[in-house]
């Protein structure tokens, strides 16, 4: 690992205070090691602007000296695109002030360090929505979840987190700041910059702020039910679809032994409805008026009940009951690292590829680790899957060893095979860049590039995340 200039590190301390940078090997270990631990890395300097003019001013440093940085907020990250390889890190966590509410315009403007949960706070505060949601809420920054393209569980809805986002704020590579804070939903100015950086994960700046997205607050009705197989699950999707429209708010698909694993790992934690049937759906519809909801989930219930999709299941009866549902879905990532080794991928397919997906994918990998067990959840109802090949229970040493390079493989082909996609919500990183620059069209891969490099002629904004250039 390169130290920077001295020169640069003494301009970066002065500009930033003493508490907006760091040194120590303690505080730089956490910021190089994700949440998981999946990934090891190794950065040389801490730097934590505490106002965009600060941070400004660092970038402008880092292109004066040729230091590269990489940008960081929660650091959940899953495909090492967060992770410093002897860049710098940026942290964005000082940075997490509520600028405004506009409850007419329906618009937060927060900056790019506040966790989600901010953002859902201050959205429920002013009588409004804001409806992302996902397990890592509480540390995830609004300024990684823009820079991934988060998902999350209501997709189905009110879609990713680009489709969130009315403007941003953004420290460009030379050290200029773009400030596109406007809360418009109509401006045919000219290309819309916004949605270059949404999901570029800090490849081509720095975001600082965002203007998101408000909606009307609702309420909730929550089901859980059981299926024999995933072609009745995308049929009852339909369904249900078909009787309460648009306001079917996420539709979760849980396999059984994804509950047998969270009710071992997790002491009180009890099964909404115990039942030999191979998968659970947790679906939830949303609506101003919660009696209004309740009729639609339960109509649509019993026409599935009527057409044999569902062989039982329970709507909430309390908003306590509807968590308890929710606290088994969101705990399953977390369940799966207390059993071993495991293989896993953040897929999706067209919704009305699943059943085949999975039939063929579970077939090949069988093929290569006779003895794997698949846990196999997450949002069915936009089509992304977390897919996960893990160690048989009870077994006496490793089998999973060794096949990581061929299981992975197997995926990749198998949904590629079925018109899908190798990153769903998680993003490319370093991960799975290479794989994907296979993957996409030529000429894809290389407007993306003419793009990096136009930005960022230097290459010091994370550099080899997203595309090689």
């Amino acid at each position: 690992m390169t130290k920077p200039p001295a020169a640069f590190l003494a301009a970066a301390k002065d500009l930033l205070g003493p508490k907006g940078w760091s040194e120590d090997p303690e505080q730089l270990g956490k910021v190089a090691t994700p949440w998981r631990g999946s990934f090891t890395g190794e950065t040389p300097f801490l730097a934590r602007p505490a106002s965009t003019p600060e941070a400004a001013a660092l970038v402008k440093l880092c292109a004066a000296h040729h230091v590269a940085l990489t940008p960081q907020g929660g650091n959940t990250g899953l495909v090492d695109a967060g992770t410093p390889h002897g860049e710098i890190v940026v942290s964005m966590t000082r940075m997490h002030a509520i600028r405004s509410v506009d409850q007419f315009n329906n618009s937060l403007v927060i900056e790019a360090g506040a966790p989600l949960v901010t953002a859902q706070q201050a959205a429920e505060d002013a009588g409004r929505l804001f409806p992302l949601s996902l397990g890592s809420e509480g540390t995830a920054t609004i300024g990684g979840l823009i820079s991934t393209n988060a998902g999350g569980v209501a997709v189905l809805r009110y879609g990713m987190m680009r489709d969130l986002i009315l403007g941003l704020e953004v420290v460009l590579p030379s050290g200029e700041i773009w400030n596109g804070l406007s809360g418009l939903r109509k401006n045919n100015t000219g290309y819309d910059l916004k949605h270059l950086f949404a999901g570029a994960e800090g490849t081509l700046g720095l975001i600082t702020a965002a203007t998101l997205k408000l909606f009307p607050q609702v309420q909730r009705a929550s089901a859980w039910v059981c299926c024999s197989s995933t072609e009745d699950v995308v049929s009852l999707l339909a369904l249900v679809r078909q009787h309460a429209g648009d306001t079917v708010t996420s539709f979760e698909i849980i396999p059984s032994g994804a509950i047998a694993m969270v009710l071992e790992d997790v002491p009180g934690t009890r099964d909404p409805l115990p039942s030999d049937l191979p998968w659970r759906v947790l679906m939830e519809v949303s609506m101003v008026d919660e009696a209004h909801a309740r009729d639609a989930l339960e109509k649509a219930l019993e026409a599935a009940f009527e057409q044999d999709l569902v062989k039982d299941g329970v709507v909430a009866a309390s908003k306590a009951q509807a968590q308890s549902f929710w606290h088994i879905r969101e705990t399953i990532p977390l369940s799966k690292r207390a059993y071993g080794t495991s293989i896993n991928q953040d897929i999706a397919v067209p919704v009305s590829r699943i059943p085949a997906f999975i039939e063929s994918c579970n077939a090949a990998v069988l093929e290569v680790v006779p003895s794997a067990e698949f846990v196999i959840f997450g949002h069915v109802g936009d089509g992304n899957l977390h897919y996960s090949v893990c160690e048989p229970a009870g077994a006496n040493a490793p089998v999973l060893k060794g096949h990581t390079p061929a299981v992975t493989r197997i995926i990749y082909d198998q949904t590629m095979a079925h018109d899908g996609s190798i990153s769903a919500e998680h993003g490319v990183g370093r991960l799975k860049r290479d794989e994907l620059a296979n993957l996409r069209p030529l000429a894809a891969t290389e407007t993306m590039r003419a793009i990096k490099r136009a930005i960022d002629p230097l290459g010091i904004m994370n550099p080899g995340r997203v595309v090689s250039v």
